[in-house]
This record gives structure tokens, sequence and C-alpha cells, in this order.
């Protein structure tokens, strides 16, 4: 494996241990040349997931579209990168796991909607702005309407 330090292609692993799910191996390298350390993932090849964009045209499935549109959302929010990095490796393990080879990029927008919605409203809320693309504030109003009534009916059966 080539040092991205240096670009020495003599590094060693020092040490190896599967990901929490077993779909990758964590190895952290150390380059003799530079005495740098970095890590590398090996992962299972397989068929790439295309997603099929809003205009029809086709792209590969790229996770950090996903993480860059979240962290753009979460900007100045009390989300981790942690956080972050488990809804991107959720959603790609479910789009993975998917018996089709294709996925509309709204069920990805959805699905990353869906576990915002649970961490932080506001970093939902950006990004549902971005993702429904509101055509004006009434529109943006009722999506404030419909997660409040949420709120309120939640708290109502909890209190019961």
């Amino acid at each position: 494996m080539k040092c991205p330090f240096c670009g020495n292609d003599d590094t060693k692993v020092i040490d190896s241990r599967s990901q929490d799910d077993n779909t990758a191996i964590r190895r952290r390298r150390y380059c003799e040349k530079c005495s740098k350390r970095f890590t590398t993932y090996e992962r299972i090849d397989t068929i790439p997931m295309t997603v099929i964009k809003n205009n029809n045209t086709r792209e590969t499935f790229d996770k950090n579209k996903i993480i860059n549109g979240i962290i753009k959302s979460c900007n100045k929010r009390p989300v981790t990168i942690k956080q972050v990095q488990y809804i991107a490796d959720d959603i790609e393990n479910i789009i993975m796991s998917s018996l089709d080879k294709e996925i509309e990029s709204k069920a990805i927008g959805i699905m990353v909607m869906d576990r915002l919605k649970e961490i932080d409203e506001v970093s939902y809320v950006r990004f549902a702005s971005v993702y429904r693309q509101f055509k004006d504030i009434n529109s943006f109003m009722a999506e404030l309407s419909k997660i409040i009534k949420e709120k309120n009916d939640y708290k109502k059966s909890d209190n019961s």
C-alpha cells in the first residue's frame, strides 16, 4: 500500500480488525520511510449501485455526497461527525443490501431526512428545504407545522 504522505510503496500493517458490521477490515499502517501512520479499509468489491436522478440521468452511488449534504445541513448544530458517519453508513448498507441495483435519489433523500429528524430537527428542516425545494414560505411553513404537530402528538401520547 502506498503511503499517502510520502508516496513510499513499502508500508507495514500494524493492526487489523473487522468493522462492526463485518463488511470491511480496518488496517492501521505504518510508513517506514516517513514514520507516519494511516488507516486503510478493505471491502468486498460489489456491483456498483446506480442512482437515478430527478432528471432521469444515472450516476454511480457515492456515500460522500450523502455525508457532504448532511454536514451542510448540520452546520453549527450539535450533531457529531460520528452521527453523520453512522447515518451515511446505515443508508449505504440498506442500499447495497437491496436486490435492486438502481435507486432513485428521492428514496435516498427520504432516508436521510428520516434519520435527521430523529437526531436534530433544525438540521432536518435545513436538509428538507434543499431536498424538497420549497417554492415559497407557505410550503416551508407547512413542513414546519407538520413537525410541530408530530412533536405535540408524541408528547400527548407520552403523557397518557
